[in-house]
């Protein structure tokens, strides 16, 4: 009995991730379907980082395939390709960054930073090359969180080298000033200090910058919007419903400037008292459910009010370092799977693939 290639096809694209109902690969993501005899090996190609998620995924693909009729054994393995994707206004991209998505929130002490951090641990734990920019000018908190001192080396061209910790390259205002003294700048100073950040970091080969912006739809956020380009933006917010209002504007923000927004995350959801395992939603429930259904967009998870994420970051060793296989930190990785297969479903950025066209005066002939 042969087997047919498209049949078995068929097979693959069929079988879902167990955690989110979608398929694990599409047609398109199969980079080869190779059949001998009676053996049959898949290689799939993830645009996204999901590398935790191999083995399982791979080991579902198998068991489909081996309930086949004249299949007796099958392989898969996986192979992951990030790509650069579009960005608003086709605005210019930077050198050395393939996405940036920017993580920003309607209003202060929703836990943005939090969450910036540990999306970033997260996406780099999942098997991406990641950076983390500080664009908090006024209070930069990343230095505090991931425990890094010191500031940056200076290249012969005069640009920062980006400091490194838990796999990740870091830069902030923070590494730059003093830790208790204010930034006390206009506007302008404020948005000429980000492009520094940004643009004079010797950001290497990532395929992923998360930018943790700050509270607000102010200056930094403007300026991010028209002079970065962003592949998308995160909305952290509260289930209060103060925090979501502000949250809407931040979201509505990001969608007049043609920022997309890959997604919500609701913080803060549910507190688990320590003594007696009761829990109550202190600050409201299913806000977070209800906004990104009213805007149509994926709510990427929820997190608990938990004492040790706070903990964790106060000691400079965010939660998806400190309880790597904690309750916490696979919510963290969940979100950061989810947000980048949200960004890998966007549209690619085929501008590296055009030839560059230069238009010269006509010479006269003599």
């Amino acid at each position: 009995m042969s087997l047919e290639p498209n049949a078995l096809r068929d097979i693959v694209v069929s079988v879902k991730d167990e955690d989110t109902g979608l398929p694990i690969l599409c047609s398109n993501n199969i980079k080869a379907l190779q059949i001998d005899g009676t053996k049959v090996q898949v290689v799939g190609v993830l645009g996204y980082a999901a590398q935790s998620q191999w083995p399982q995924w791979e080991a579902q693909i198998v068991r489909a395939l081996q309930e086949q009729p004249g299949v007796e054994h099958a392989e898969c393995v996986f192979e992951q390709k990030i790509v650069a994707h579009a960005t608003q206004n086709s605005v210019a991209r930077l050198p050395g960054i393939k996405n940036i998505i920017a993580v920003a929130s309607g209003k202060g002490g929703v836990g943005k930073s939090t969450v910036a951090v540990n999306i970033a641990l997260a996406l780099a734990a999942e098997g991406a090359k990641v950076g983390l920019l500080d664009a908090d000018i006024y209070g930069p908190s990343q230095p505090t969180m991931l425990g890094l001192t010191g500031r940056p080396a200076l290249q012969a061209d005069q640009k920062m080298v980006p400091l490194e910790k838990y796999g990740i390259q870091v830069n902030s205002i923070g590494f730059l000033i003093d830790s208790d003294s204010p930034v006390i700048w206009r506007g302008p100073m404020v948005t000429s200090a980000l492009m520094q950040l940004l643009q004079q970091s010797v950001w290497h080969a990532l395929d992923y910058l998360i930018i943790d912006l700050p509270p607000g739809t102010g200056d930094v956020q403007l300026t991010l919007a028209q002079r970065v380009p962003v592949a998308g933006g995160v909305i952290v917010t509260t289930p209060q419903d103060i925090a979501l209002l502000d949250a809407k504007k931040g979201l509505r923000m990001f969608e007049k400037v043609g920022v997309t927004v890959l997604g919500l995350v609701e913080n803060m959801s549910m507190h688990v008292c320590t003594q007696c395992g009761h829990a109550e939603s202190i600050f409201g429930a299913g806000g977070g459910e209800k906004m990104a259904q009213q805007y149509g967009v994926p709510l990427l998870g929820q997190l608990p009010l938990d004492g040790h994420i706070r903990a964790h970051s106060d000691k400079g060793c965010p939660t998806v370092i400190a309880e790597p296989q904690g309750a916490c930190a696979q919510k963290y990785h969940a979100i950061a799977r989810k947000l980048a297969r949200e960004l890998a479903q966007k549209p690619r950025d085929m501008r590296a693939s055009f030839p560059k066209v230069v238009t010269q005066p006509a010479t006269k002939s003599s």
